[in-house]
């Protein structure tokens, strides 16, 4: 038998659902920058859960063929997944074609997925390779944008880690100097950023 008069069995989940989620801190430091002949990647290896460090040794740069690959912030299961996917489009490409990928045809592919979703897809990326056209490096946000630069950086130690690209990267680098400015880069990240930390990986 129902009972009479107000029912308050759901007012706690209508208080509960009034409070704001908190939002986690996802930090890393990620770049790349194009040298005479070629690119190199750089990222740091700590990945977070809010305030703690989940894992030390994150290999946060993404294959996604021979001549491209990809560095990751934020989510890293999304980062995971989407790189993934574009990489298997591309070997696709690749097996049915017989021709080797461009970067841009990458960059395009992850900007309509991630613009797609609108931000949902919680993945900065730096796409960086070398084609027929040359070296080139691609950023991209979560919402879809995509813009091309000689030289990129992403993550919440991006501030520091863009101010040492700024002041030493030049056209023409040599290879050897261009992976010791992108290493001093992410360092750079890691020194004025908790959210970046423990070692770095470089891909060139």
């Amino acid at each position: 038998m129902q009972n009479k008069g107000f029912d308050f069995d759901l007012y706690a989940r209508n208080e509960s659902l009034k409070v704001q989620p908190k939002k986690l801190k996802t930090g890393t430091t990620i770049a790349a920058a194009v040298f005479d002949g070629g690119v190199v990647l750089g990222a740091d290896t700590r990945a977070t859960a809010g305030p703690v460090v989940a894992v030390k040794d994150e290999f946060k740069i993404h294959y996604i063929s021979d001549n491209i690959w990809c560095c990751g912030a934020g989510t890293a299961a999304d980062n995971d997944q989407i790189t993934t996917l574009i990489s298997s489009k591309l070997r696709l490409y690749t097996m049915n074609s017989g021709m080797q990928p461009r970067v841009y045809q990458a960059a395009t592919l992850l900007t309509s997925r991630l613009f797609k979703y609108q931000g949902y897809i919680e993945a900065y990326l730096i796409v960086a390779g070398v084609d027929f056209q040359g070296p080139s490096v691609y950023t991209m946000y979560a919402n879809g944008s995509c813009s091309k630069s000689p030289f990129s950086t992403m993550g919440s130690g991006s501030m520091a880690a863009v101010s040492v690209l700024e002041a030493g990267w030049k056209p023409k680098m040599s290879e050897e100097a261009c992976k010791e400015l992108v290493a001093d880069a992410i360092e750079a990240g890691i020194t004025n950023d908790l959210g970046s930390g423990s070692n770095v990986n470089l891909v060139y």
